[in-house]
């Protein structure tokens, strides 16, 4: 029997995060260095530190609408699947070009507004295809948790939440029982080894008492196992969710569902432009599987299809020729 057959004809992804414009910038590790970045990780920050930076880097940035949930949802929308968003940003040119994007990418929307700036992250990707960020989240910061009553998840088959949300504590918890009162599976993406490390109690309360699809890369999967070992990581994630999932970057990804694990390899040889959206992508082809009740292991095909083709170009947009590529990887 087809999974889909679980989510009684829903087929709706939404996504649950912070409504953000990436702004991103090539640099090397010694400016990387200059501004004190957690490498790989994510650091909140004010619009000012965010300018100053800017300021100071030699290369030109480039603008593009980004959010780990919200890339995730774009990636469900141009695969073909249903996706909504849901998040708050401001009422200016940021926000309109935010929700521009998301509509032209077939994705439906449920923006939250405020008079605050529409937040921004500021991705430094140094020549080894590492993103390190820093985040002001603006307007995301106050999505207060009574406004999520207004948002729809009653067609949803996955709502799905990044784990930034962790630093609101009660947007977070708001947003998975929600999903669980309207039947959902809860997907939940941990973001960051640094959240993680931050978190961690609540975390893991949030997860034994919500989560059914736990995804995680081999740094947020060392910051909550204490496991480097990847099988061991994926065995002990394995005992917290019905589906667990481990991304090890260029060598693939593992799945656990239930007390079977399926390693899922990578595309390619491993080179990178840019691993920005590598993770958030890589979701979005596993969770459009998942809907469409595709065997686990086409699942994670898809996904690693996803993340290898974001990979390629700088930023979390793939152009209209990687997704022709995936859609015929998809049919064979």
């Amino acid at each position: 029997m087809q999974r889909v057959m679980a989510f009684n004809g829903k087929d709706v992804v939404v996504g649950i995060g912070s409504a953000l414009v990436d702004i991103l910038i090539h640099t090397d590790d010694a400016f990387l260095n200059k501004t004190g970045a957690a490498k790989g990780g994510m650091t909140l920050v004010d619009k000012e530190f965010i300018e100053k930076t800017l300021a100071m880097a030699a290369n030109r940035s480039v603008l593009v609408p980004g959010g780990s949930a919200c890339n995730t949802v774009i990636g469900v929308g141009k695969l073909g699947g249903r996706a909504r968003f849901v998040g708050k940003c401001g009422q200016g040119q940021m926000g309109i070009f935010f929700e521009s994007d998301l509509k032209k990418n077939n994705v439906m929307t449920q923006l939250l507004k405020s008079s605050t700036p529409t937040g921004r992250v500021l991705s430094l990707i140094t020549p080894d295809a590492q993103r390190s960020m820093f985040t002001f989240l603006g307007a995301a910061s106050e999505a207060h948790p009574e406004e999520l009553l207004t948002c729809e998840f009653n067609d949803a088959a996955v709502v799905h939440v990044e784990g930034y949300l962790l630093f609101n504590k009660a947007l977070i918890q708001t947003a998975l029982a929600r999903a669980k009162a309207a039947g959902a599976m809860v997907s939940l993406d941990l973001a960051s080894y640094t959240i993680v490390k931050s978190s961690k109690e609540f975390l893991e309360e949030l997860i034994e008492k919500y989560v059914d699809i736990l995804i995680a890369n081999e740094d947020e999967a060392e910051a909550f196992t204490g496991f480097s070992d990847e099988e061991k990581a994926i065995e002990a994630l394995s005992k917290r969710a019905p589906i667990a999932v481990l991304k090890v970057g260029k060598r693939g990804s593992y799945i656990a569902e239930g007390a079977r694990i399926y390693r899922i390899g990578p595309l390619g040889n491993g080179d990178a432009m840019d691993t920005t959206g590598a993770g958030d992508l890589w979701a979005a082809g596993f969770l459009f599987g998942l809907v469409q009740g595709f065997p686990i292991e086409k699942c994670g095909a898809i996904g690693s299809a996803c993340g290898y083709e974001v990979c390629q170009v700088m930023g979390a947009s793939i152009p209209d020729e990687g997704w022709k590529r995936i859609k015929s990887s998809m049919e064979e």
